[in-house]
């Protein structure tokens, strides 16, 4: 059973998510504030966590981050905070994914199933992501569409091969400029529209509906294989 620590100070809501959890296979511990969310974490083996932001004692942010120094587990923030801002800061503290109150459990269910096949590593041997499009061969360095390979720039591969690397995974502008630009250009999300919409022009069927380089408005890409 794959464990995960529930971290919320709402009771109801705590006993709300631990049945419909322990329903779907799951084994659940639950915590009511920061200090006693990352003390369980140290007891318990866990497969993900999902957190609320507005805890009595420590902001989520911070046992994000605290987390995040020791421990690669899964983080789905559970959050009544709405906002782009809101979004961007737990992304880029560590947190995996961010679904806002009120949600539905089908939804949330589907988010940590989601997570789940995303802490799956690729075979060392076979580091090949495939989709119904496109092929990336990231020990290759080389990205096949239709069996003609695709002629990439460095840039355009910085950034498709740190999205495949994370499938499903929400990553930030902001993670997508530091990483392929360097901290001086964290801001500049420009540059990303432009290489995105190059990306897509190489590797999507139709650029308009994209099915595989998504974008989370004001927020950052996702990558669906």
């Amino acid at each position: 059973m794959t464990g995960v620590l529930v971290v919320d100070d709402d009771p109801h809501l705590l006993k709300i998510l631990k049945i419909a959890l322990e329903t779907n296979g799951y084994s659940v511990t639950t915590a009511a504030d920061g200090r006693s969310a990352l003390l369980a974490a140290t007891q318990h083996p866990l497969g993900l966590v999902i957190l609320d932001l507005g805890l009595p004692d420590i902001d989520g942010n911070t046992v994000i981050r605290k987390l995040r120094s020791w421990n690669r587990v899964p983080i789905l923030v559970l959050s009544a905070r709405h906002t782009s801002d809101d979004k961007v800061e737990a992304l880029d503290a560590g947190a995996d994914d961010y679904l806002t109150k009120p949600f539905g459990p089908d939804e949330l269910l589907a988010r940590l199933r989601a997570l789940l096949r995303r802490t799956v590593d690729l075979p060392p041997s076979d580091p090949i992501v495939a989709t119904d499009n496109f092929t990336v061969d990231l020990a290759k360095h080389r990205v096949t569409r239709d069996g003609a390979d695709v002629r990439l720039t460095p840039i355009e591969w910085n950034i498709l091969e740190l999205l495949v690397k994370n499938p499903e995974k929400l990553i930030t502008h902001r993670q997508l400029l530091t990483e392929v630009w360097g901290p001086a250009y964290a801001k500049d999300s420009n540059y990303l529209r432009v290489y995105m919409a190059q990306l897509r022009r190489k590797l999507e069927p139709d650029t308009s509906n994209p099915r595989h380089l998504l974008t989370e408005a004001g927020i950052g890409y996702r990558f669906q294989p």
